[in-house]
């Protein structure tokens, strides 16, 4: 493997054009370049936010954040019994997702009024975090072989308890705030972003028992489909 692939993928991971090879055969040189391009967009994401901390600002909240979320993903989906599923692949998978988040770098602040840069921020998140779940939903297909309804649910189950744990970071620094009127000294471009995902918070609410019980029946069915296989096979040796 020459050394420009892990920046060949660096590419064509974003654009949905890696082949199920080429994400099985993700390494630590396409690690190094996924976490570097976490760093860099972390930096980006929140250099316009007055209450951003140090760790933020230096965009290693976002490297640190990679990999618990990795981490996070491959504990929860586990149990569906993916076909190709290590922690590695996973987390260098996620730090090539950093990319679209490029978007973040935008200087929406300088030269516009508060309320249209929280717009134009909010925007920007929603297509960020679609293209992101979208990138997801193909992994799960092509990268650790999941179909049908437990790709759907391995899927959906992750994103709603990663969006409840999103808020509860937040919770006190915003969504109090927002509630308090937010003084001008305060207010950042992100507050929108913040607001809606409350809103969504909400709606995961009532989604969350419904998805727990769903993702259940497919985590047994795929353990027990995965014990009898083995089971099988140990018989026929």
């Amino acid at each position: 493997m020459s050394m420009s692939a892990p920046f060949a993928a660096a590419l064509k991971i974003p654009t949905f054009r890696a082949s199920r090879e080429e994400l099985h055969a993700l390494d630590r040189r396409h690690l190094a370049v996924g976490l570097l391009l976490t760093w860099l967009v972390g930096i980006g994401r929140w250099w316009e936010d007055p209450r951003a901390g140090l760790i933020q600002h230096l965009g290693l909240g976002s490297v640190i954040y990679v990999f618990a979320l990795a981490l996070f993903l491959w504990l929860v989906l586990w149990p569906l019994c993916p076909p190709h599923w290590s922690y590695f692949n996973v987390l260098t998978f996620v730090s090539l997702t950093s990319l679209p988040g490029i978007l973040y770098a935008l200087p929406v602040r300088h030269g516009l009024e508060l309320q249209t840069a929280q717009t134009v921020r909010l925007w920007m998140l929603a297509i960020v975090a679609g293209w992101r779940v979208l990138l997801l939903v193909w992994y799960l297909g092509r990268g650790a072989g999941l179909a049908g309804f437990p790709r759907l649910i391995g899927a959906i189950f992750p994103l709603v308890i990663i969006i409840f744990a999103l808020m509860a970071l937040n919770l006190e620094k915003v969504v109090f705030s927002i509630m308090g009127d937010l003084g001008p000294e305060k207010r950042s471009v992100n507050d929108s972003a913040y607001a809606v995902l409350f809103l969504i918070t909400v709606i995961c609410f009532y989604a969350f028992f419904p998805l727990l019980v769903f993702y259940l029946i497919a985590a047994v069915y795929a353990l027990r489909s995965k014990y009898k296989r083995v089971g099988k096979q140990q018989q026929q040796d």
